[in-house]
């Protein structure tokens, strides 16, 4: 059954120095829970419900502040007015059914000549109407939730994203059904009525949407008794894993929430780059014999006894490292790290000096590796640097996350680590610590 956060554990583990305790992580933010326990109760099993309450981030007594710093009603109002977006950053939907983009969008005026700008007039009108608005892809758009998006990315090792709903009173934007990613849905303002019920289809792949499954998931809606049937007010939040059932309504005012989606890799992502490497094998690339009846169990028969044979060699032959790379082209591909600023950072790389501080993009991924005895390759999404050997020890130092300063890194004299760090900038692995600009 999903849990309640046990009492008094988010403020567990506080240090008694006079020091000031580290900001939680995002996920702990969320669920009130370790990593740890987090993982070990839900992740992926069981939906979770965490109320509100004050955190230590919050001045006020109330619950409203726990998310009020990623987006509120105000910051909706300029993104659908101010910022320009186009689609698909914008899907409006009604009675249950997406509403047309031409609804919504027009031209963008003398001096953008683009056409599917958002309209806001038409966008105010739809949602006076009962239309709920789905702000797609904040990750990407709204600066407080890109960066707590690339911190829970990293933090769970799973690509995220993050959609906004905002629905008038009394109005439900979509009927019940299944996501294909993990969700953590925080609670922005209003108030939000949910019902949840258990898989129809567990585990769904992202080929596996609900309504390949939709009178299942109508009649589990329909006819069983929900998992979780509440109300989400300001700063409460759910988890709910990959193919629970959920739909939502609002109450008596405008309600918005923040979903949070986790993209998660799977262990048939793994299959799938089994799959990949044993297409190299040239025995199972083979024809079959010329006029063969597919169809006839007896004359494929001895051709399958052939082939597990010949695929249990070839995936014995595949390494944890042939896997390992092929897998993390999708992962790696599909989590953006932080956003760099072009101008103010190449200014700092060109006047990089002895003594200023630079940390690692958050949210990036990398493998550093010994190529040969000269060499290290700093592996990265879609490309790769290639280095002498004796940067190896300032390397290991630069990508651990800490802010370094120039002048103090190991194996090398100043001139050489200022090259080095202007390089590691420019190519947007570094960027200036916390003080520069």
């Amino acid at each position: 059954m999903p849990a309640e956060p046990a009492p008094g554990l988010a403020g567990a583990g506080r240090p008694t120095s006079g020091r000031p305790a580290p900001a939680p992580g995002p996920l702990t933010r969320i669920t009130h829970l370790t990593a740890a326990e987090f993982a070990a109760r839900h992740w992926g099993r069981e939906p979770l419900l965490v109320r509100g309450g004050s955190d230590d981030s919050d001045d006020s007594d109330d619950s409203n502040g726990r998310f009020r710093d990623l987006l509120d009603l105000d910051a909706v109002d300029e993104l659908l007015s101010r910022r320009g977006l186009r689609t698909p950053f914008l899907r409006v939907a009604k009675d249950g059914t997406v509403v047309g983009s031409a609804a919504f969008t027009g031209p963008g005026g003398v001096g953008a000549e683009i056409g599917d700008q958002v309209l806001d007039d038409k966008v105010a009108a739809l949602f006076a109407d009962g239309a709920t608005v789905v702000l797609q892809a904040l990750h990407r758009t709204w600066p407080p939730v890109i960066d707590f998006a690339t911190a829970l990315g990293a933090e769970l090792g799973h690509p995220v994203q993050a959609n906004a709903y905002v629905t008038p009173p009394a109005s439900r934007g979509f009927s019940a059904h299944y996501d294909v990613h993990d969700v953590f849905v925080l609670q922005l303002a209003g108030r939000k009525h949910w019902t949840v019920h258990a898989p129809v289809h567990p585990h769904p792949l992202r080929d596996q949407p609900w309504n390949d499954h939709a009178e299942a998931v109508a009649a589990r809606a329909r006819d069983d008794p929900p998992a979780i049937d509440t109300v989400l007010g300001p700063g409460d939040a759910m988890y709910l894993p990959r193919g629970w059932l959920h739909a939502a309504t609002a109450l008596g005012e405008v309600s918005a929430h923040l979903t949070v989606g986790v993209h998660v890799v799977t262990r048939y992502a793994l299959v799938e780059a089994l799959t990949a490497l044993v297409a190299q094998d040239p025995d199972l690339r083979a024809s079959l014999p010329l006029g063969i009846d597919v169809a006839d169990p007896v004359a494929l028969a001895p051709h399958l006894t052939a082939l597990r044979a010949a695929l249990a060699a070839a995936l014995d032959r595949a390494s944890a490292e042939d896997v390992a790379r092929r897998v993390r082209t999708r992962v790696w591909s599909g989590a953006r790290p932080e956003p760099v600023r072009p101008v103010a950072g190449t200014a700092f790389a060109q006047g990089l000096a002895v003594g200023d501080t630079v940390r690692l993009r958050r949210g990036l991924r990398f493998r550093l590796v010994e190529a040969d005895r000269e060499h290290v390759v700093l592996e990265l999404p879609g490309r790769q640097l290639t280095l002498p050997a004796e940067t190896a020890a300032a390397l290991r130092l630069l990508l651990g996350g800490a802010p370094c300063s120039v002048g103090r890194l190991p194996g090398m004299d100043a001139a050489d680590q200022l090259v080095l760090v202007r390089r590691l900038l420019r190519e947007g692995i570094l960027v200036p610590a916390p003080g520069d600009p």
